[in-house]
């Protein structure tokens, strides 16, 4: 064989080599290497999913912490709006209150619950009730009612013409709110 044969089988088997190399890199390495880059995009996204919800946490613990501060209001607001639509809780401060300002609680006839018609969360109850006494102690009633955190509207008053000396039968409608 000549040196010319050799070197022209040489650079034939150098080009093919080259050749199938390439073939080979673009079918056996180049979906390996796609799915590299497509697995990198989703470990950003992933990551940066990640950052989102830690910085998300923060805010919500931070959050929590200032809602510490204000622990009070909130407990007045329960106060004010209780969960529980309990008529005997509220019976008993109406009987307290009566009693406190110098009533006598007569007749009471809890009306039934409803949802507001303004919050439908809230619900409505209302109360019907005969108080026996004089008229500075129906003020000083209706002050301790004015001054409860509950949530009470006093809707109708009537009283009637005294029975004794100074003592009025006052005939009340009262609304009380909880959710």
């Amino acid at each position: 064989m000549d040196k010319m044969n050799i070197k022209t089988i040489s650079l034939v088997f150098s080009a093919c080599m080259i050749i199938f190399s390439l073939v080979f890199a673009f079918l056996v390495c180049w979906p390996k290497y796609s799915e590299l880059k497509s697995l990198q995009t989703d470990i950003r996204v992933k990551q940066d999913e990640l950052n989102w919800q830690r910085e998300y946490l923060k805010n919500l613990i931070q959050i929590k912490a200032e809602f510490k501060n204000y622990e009070t209001e909130f407990a007045k607001i329960d106060t004010a709006l209780p969960s529980d639509n309990s008529v005997p809780s509220f019976l008993n401060f109406f009987q307290a209150a009566a009693s406190q300002s110098g009533l006598i609680l007569t007749r009471v006839s809890p009306s039934g619950i409803a949802p507001s018609l303004a919050v439908p969360t809230v619900n409505e109850t209302q109360l019907d009730a005969a108080l026996d006494g004089p008229y500075p102690a129906f003020k000083n009633f209706l002050s301790i009612l004015e001054k409860s955190s509950r949530f009470i509207d006093v809707e109708n008053i009537s009283f009637s013409s005294p029975k004794q000396k100074e003592i009025f039968t006052f005939n009340v409608k009262i609304k009380f709110y909880s959710y």
